[in-house]
């Protein structure tokens, strides 16, 4: 046989990192679409599978039980978040680098808004979706935090860790705030200028204003990261009024 006609290899969907990548979001799209129609609980692992076009072996190489199809690119974006941050100017202001860098969060889902809307109605249907949801926002929250506080490594380690942990909150807040108003108005609100609103209130609230050389300020309040973001600004400049 001559090497014209000599057969090349089919390669295999998930053989390459965007390949595994297409497949993740495949299965994703697939699973949505069936929860949608036919139910969360009814819809089996094999179901989605076979819609994606794949076995029930792939299926468990990328997900370890079917709630965790429905983020199929949290472990992308926590990594383009730690990428964000190593590029990073050590010089801009830490608290404005984690807003920029949990804009990833918004960016994936206005990158697929079918996807994203039809994640948004099953989470507030499905209680064990929407608790997997808040432990995705947490992981968010603990990366932003991690990065914060090595920021804030000329600080007491104390008032450094909790600084961090406060700051992390106030983003997650916003980033909630202005990601479920957006999903709300079924995609149709200005994303980008909502999220460049909302992390602007967030850096300004953290920026101590009137700091002096030689002269620390600790802000310290304490909320859910479902606080509303109005609230969150509102306690964190009362109290940088207050020192």
């Amino acid at each position: 046989m001559t090497d014209s006609k000599r057969r090349v290899p089919a390669t295999r969907a998930g053989a390459t990192p965007a390949g595994r990548r297409r497949l993740r979001r495949t299965l994703a799209a697939a699973a949505v679409d069936l929860f949608v129609v036919n139910g969360y609980e009814a819809t089996t692992v094999d179901e989605i599978a076979a819609a994606a076009g794949v076995g029930r072996r792939t299926f468990f190489r990328y997900f370890d039980a079917k709630d965790d199809v429905l983020f199929a690119n949290h472990d992308e974006i926590v990594a383009e978040m730690e990428e964000y941050f190593a590029a990073a100017n050590p010089a801009r202001e830490p608290v404005e680098v984690a807003c920029g860098a949990v804009g990833l969060v918004l960016d994936s889902y206005a990158a697929d808004l079918d996807v994203s809307l039809k994640r948004f109605e099953l989470t507030r249907a499905v209680s064990s979706l929407r608790d997997k949801e808040v432990a995705t926002v947490d992981r968010y929250q603990r990366v932003l935090a991690r990065y914060l506080r090595a920021r804030f490594e000329d600080q007491d380690d104390e008032v450094a860790s909790l600084r961090a942990a406060v700051a992390a909150a106030a983003i997650a807040a916003a980033n909630n705030h202005v990601l479920r108003r957006w999903l709300r108005s079924g995609g149709k609100d200005d994303l980008t200028a909502s999220a460049a609103e909302a992390f602007a209130l967030v850096v300004d609230a953290f920026r101590p204003d009137g700091e002096t050389a030689g002269e620390e300020t600790t802000v310290v309040a304490v909320m859910t990261s479902a606080t509303p973001l109005r609230e969150v600004v509102a306690q964190v400049q009362a109290a940088l009024r207050q020192k």
